[in-house]
C-alpha cells in the first residue's frame, strides 16, 4: 500500500515539475498581457502539461496491475479504481485551481515578474494539492481492499 502512495506522489511531483517549468516560460512570454489573461493562459498550459505527463506516468506504473492471467484487462477493477482516483484528483484539482489562479493573479498585481508569480503560485498550490490529494485517496480507500 505504501508503495502505491509513493508511486502516485512520484508521478504527481514529476508532472508538476514539468508543468512548473513550462508555465513559468509561458507566463514570461505572455508578460505583456493583462494580469488576468496571463494567469488564465498559464493555468491552461499548466493543466495541459500536468495531465499529459501524469497520465503517461500513471499508465506506465499501473498497466500490469489490471491485467488478468488471460491477458485481458480487468475492466471491473479498473473502473472501480478510476472512479476513486478521479474523485480524489477532482477534489484536489478544484482546490488547486482556485488557489493557483488567485495567488498568481495577486502576485502579478503586486508587480512580481510573471515567471516568478507563476512559480510561487504553483509551488504553494502544489503543496496544498498534495495534502488534499493524499487525504482524499485515503478517504476513498483507493489503495485498500486489494486495490
Amino acid at each position: 500500500m505504501l508503495q502505491e502512495y509513493l508511486k502516485l506522489n512520484k508521478n504527481v511531483l514529476i508532472a508538476f515539475t514539468a508543468s512548473i517549468i513550462i508555465s513559468a516560460i509561458i507566463a514570461q512570454v505572455l508578460s505583456d498581457q493583462a494580469d488576468y489573461l496571463n494567469t488564465t493562459y498559464t493555468t491552461i498550459a499548466d493543466y495541459a502539461i500536468y495531465f499529459s505527463v501524469f497520465s503517461s506516468l500513471f499508465y506506465f506504473d499501473n498497466r500490469k496491475k489490471y491485467r488478468l492471467d488471460s491477458g485481458k484487462t480487468d475492466t471491473a477493477k479498473l473502473k472501480h479504481d478510476l472512479k476513486k482516483l478521479i474523485t480524489s484528483l477532482g477534489i484536489a484539482e478544484v482546490v488547486y485551481t482556485v488557489v493557483r489562479w488567485a495567488m498568481q493573479y495577486y502576485f502579478l498585481t503586486i508587480n512580481y515578474d510573471p515567471y516568478l508569480a507563476s512559480i510561487l503560485s504553483q509551488g504553494i498550490s502544489t503543496i496544498i494539492y498534495m495534502i488534499v490529494l493524499n487525504l482524499t485517496v485515503k478517504i476513498t480507500r483507493l489503495y485498500k481492499d486489494g486495490n
